[in-house]
């Protein structure tokens, strides 16, 4: 085929998709996407067969799906505010439908009328889409550390299916009342994603299962029992009491304490502090020398300067097992259950090591940090950390009510 035909033929489609874009297929007549190609009718009856013909091209070949889905990838790296990566990419995917409401109508409007061949064009053209915006998720899955608890394939296709839905009946109807404005459609979308399919990996340990739904409950730890723990763990070393003390008091997870390095500490009599680095994500963390009404040293003494200073070896980690490699995370795990061993929680249960990122959430709130910088300080959206928040309203209602009993009346 000649560089002409060829050039003739991509001017058709593209023109055939800006028309049906713009009006829709019904609308459209091949006269004008002829003149608009500025070619002979009769050269894309040559070319097509027929307008269903042009649409199958274009379905196929213009890659206006695959162009959506490679945007929607190339334009974010998602950043480590897994609240906001899934905000964007809903509010992006609405736009791009919003600049083309012709073209949906007549897809959901007419689609019983297309060729077999053309749907199933349609279908590989979606699924394609979908392919990429899997990736997406992936990727903030990944970033953000997060459980699913369906493949990220699966959380596409709800995804779109939702966004699509919603595209549909703004340009089919008026005058509904399923959500305000597109802001609140987006809030609502965003949330059921994060507490319906996806959970940090620190609230998985508590997620469970009531009644065919998944609820996120926040197990924080009473402070005689975090107090306890920490004392066992001082029994058996430097070691165990700096692990238990970052996990009291800075708040990590047990894969963000086996991927600290020393050169990730930071302390002065002003403060100490932590580096968390992750791909795509660096943040600080501070260290607190109070845990729950006690104090555990000074910024420039305390239970993991004494471990750092105690280290002989030229290892990089700052946390390593008996053998003098890098502490693994089912070594960390070991430890927690030696710590916290014949100790029960009050619901009579063994504490969980994902409980003490917990306890230093609530206890962050406790002491008046705002769920704002506290979402700085975790990389959690404010969706994520709203359990946190009523859990620690919970206790200052229960804290504040004890004290009026001791008042005389």
């Amino acid at each position: 085929m000649s560089s002409q035909l060829i050039s003739t033929r991509q001017r058709l489609i593209q023109a055939a998709l800006e028309l049906f874009s713009a009006q829709g297929v019904s609308a459209t007549t091949t006269r004008q996407i002829a003149e608009k190609a500025e070619v002979n009718e009769v050269t894309l009856f040559r070319n097509f067969g027929n307008k269903h013909g042009l649409l199958l091209a274009v379905l196929e070949e213009s890659a206006a799906f695959k162009d959506l889905g490679e945007s929607l990838v190339r334009r974010a790296t998602p950043p480590g505010n897994v609240y906001q990566a899934l905000k964007d990419y809903a509010s992006e995917s609405l736009h791009a439908l919003e600049r083309v409401p012709e073209f949906v109508r007549s897809v959901v409007g007419e689609a019983d009328q297309f060729p077999a061949e053309n749907r199933r064009a349609l279908g590989r053209g979606v699924t394609e889409a979908n392919r990429y915006v899997a990736q997406y998720l992936a990727t903030v899955i990944q970033q953000g550390h997060l459980n699913t608890y369906l493949p990220a394939e699966k959380l596409a296709s709800l995804l779109n299916g939702m966004i699509l839905g919603y595209a549909v009946i703004e340009f089919t109807s008026e005058f509904h009342e399923l959500w305000e404005d597109r802001d609140d459609f987006l809030e609502n979308l965003v949330e059921l994603f994060l507490h319906g399919a996806m959970s940090s990996s620190a609230e998985s340990a508590t997620n469970s299962l009531q009644g065919g739904f998944i609820t996120t409950e926040v197990a924080d730890l009473p402070a005689s029992l975090v107090h306890e723990i920490l004392q066992q763990a001082r029994k058996w070393g430097v070691r165990d009491y700096a692990l238990a003390y970052v996990l009291f008091g800075a708040g990590l997870s047990a894969t963000e304490i086996i991927s600290l390095e020393r050169s990730h500490q930071i302390y002065d009599p002003q403060g100490h502090f932590l580096q968390i680095t992750i791909p795509g994500l660096v943040r600080q963390v501070p260290v607190n020398q109070w845990i729950l009404g006690k104090r555990y040293g000074s910024f420039t003494n305390n239970p993991l300067i004494k471990w750092h200073k105690s280290r002989k070896d030229a290892q990089t980690a700052m946390f390593l097992n008996e053998t003098g490699k890098p502490l693994s995370e089912s070594e960390l795990q070991t430890r927690w259950q030696v710590w916290s061993e014949r100790l029960l929680t009050p619901q009579g249960q063994t504490p969980a090591i994902a409980q003490a990122q917990q306890t230093w959430r609530v206890e962050m709130l406790m002491r008046g940090i705002t769920l704002e910088n506290l979402s700085i300080l975790t990389s959690c959206d404010r969706a994520q950390l709203q359990p946190y928040a009523r859990r620690a309203k919970e206790k200052a209602a229960l804290e504040q009510a004890t004290r009026l009993d001791h008042k005389p009346g």
